[in-house]
């Protein structure tokens, strides 16, 4: 069934409204490489297939309107991988592995066999690229908690999104706040409660009762000391936000039928995803030697300019510079001129900083898999 509407024009520009609203159309290839023998069609009107509506009222329009716009906000969502792929293939790969981390995966790998529960923590702007590769196999049949920790940097919509994923593949969730210690009591009373019949099985054989052993995991400056500290009511573990403070495996005790170790961050040798290596660049979930900020800088602007959330505007707005979301790499510079006196890297890190910052809104750089 297909319903023509009046009032709706489709141009090179985007699809125009009746009422002179409009909404963009991207085209994935650039201008260039569109055949001038095969032009675009133009029409007066577009063909909406099993739309059950009939006539073209104000109402209607609107209804059509917001539909769009969320077929937009997914095709978003759903592209920007495909995209993020294309523009990582030309830069200098992200690798990061400090020689502790070699040390912390052959000591963690022992200590998992005296643990009854595991925490992995991962950032909750970036759930699917901070979970580790090799963590399913290390883990094997043990209890585990996932942690989305930062969850104040992120949107609503964003965490209601994640939860309804995780939720649906029977993981069980806690979204924290490692710095203000939100999500810290829950963790605590679910570690206890998941490896409770630890102290059950070891009362049948006559065993004395013993703290539960609940070890915390994840890449670097997720937040897993900051986490264990808030958890502990004290500062126990070296915390701060950059990778690689956290340097030994470290047992701690809360209270009397809890144990935690806090260990430091692990992070594949190497890292074969450099889409998700760059957005741990953008987070700063990985070393600063590691990448060219002024590269990073350029494709988050590419990546800000493409989320309904923000946009060019945003851009604008913030630093008064024109953004057209297709060169990152010409805004940095632009920036660099206005600003840090062609100094790339300065103006690259004031990006990045603004977005670590919340200066263009709380917001996640990933979604659910489809």
């Amino acid at each position: 069934m297909a319903t023509q509407f009046p009032g709706l024009l489709l141009n090179s520009a985007g699809l125009t409204l009746a009422g002179g609203r409009s909404l963009s159309c991207r085209n994935n290839q650039p201008p260039a490489t569109i055949s001038s023998a095969n032009p675009p069609s133009l029409s007066s009107t577009i063909q909406v297939v099993g739309w059950k509506g009939a006539g073209g009222s104000g109402s209607q329009n609107s209804k059509l309107f917001d539909s769009f716009e969320d077929i937009q906000v997914e095709y978003d969502w759903n592209d920007l991988e495909t995209d993020l792929y294309h523009w990582t293939k030309t830069l200098r790969p992200v690798q990061w592995y400090p020689g502790h981390i070699a040390k912390t995966e052959k000591e963690l790998k022992k200590q998992l066999k005296l643990m009854d529960v595991v925490i992995e923590v991962r950032d909750a702007r970036i759930p699917m690229s901070t979970s580790h590769p090799q963590m399913d196999s290390w883990l094997g049949n043990r209890k585990r908690i996932l942690v989305l920790n930062r969850e104040d940097m992120i949107s609503t919509t964003d965490r209601n999104a994640w939860a309804t994923y995780y939720a649906n593949q029977g993981i069980k969730v806690v979204f924290s706040n490692g710095q203000l210690g939100m999500g810290a009591l829950k963790l605590g009373r679910l570690a206890k409660a998941l490896a409770g019949t630890v102290n059950i099985k070891r009362k049948a054989k006559g065993l004395l009762p013993r703290p539960v052993r609940a070890g915390v995991v994840g890449y670097p400056n997720v937040g897993k000391s900051s986490l264990v500290n808030r958890l502990l009511k004290r500062r126990m573990c070296a915390a701060a936000p950059r990778p690689g403070v956290t340097r030994e495996l470290k047992w701690v005790r809360f209270g009397k039928d809890l144990e935690l170790l806090d260990s430091p961050g692990i992070i594949p040798m190497r890292i074969s995803d450099q889409t998700a290596a760059i957005k741990l660049a953008i987070c700063d979930d990985i070393g600063e030697r590691s990448y060219d900020a002024a590269d990073v800088a350029a494709i988050l602007v590419q990546m800000l300019s493409r989320l309904p959330t923000v946009g060019n505007k945003a851009l604008c707005d913030r630093y008064k510079i024109e953004a057209d979301g297709r060169c990152g790499k010409i805004f940095v510079q632009k920036l660099a001129l206005q600003l840090f006196n062609a100094d790339n890297n300065q103006a690259a890190f004031r990006i990045l900083q603004d977005f670590r910052k919340g200066k263009f809104g709380w917001i996640a750089l990933e979604r659910p898999p489809k």
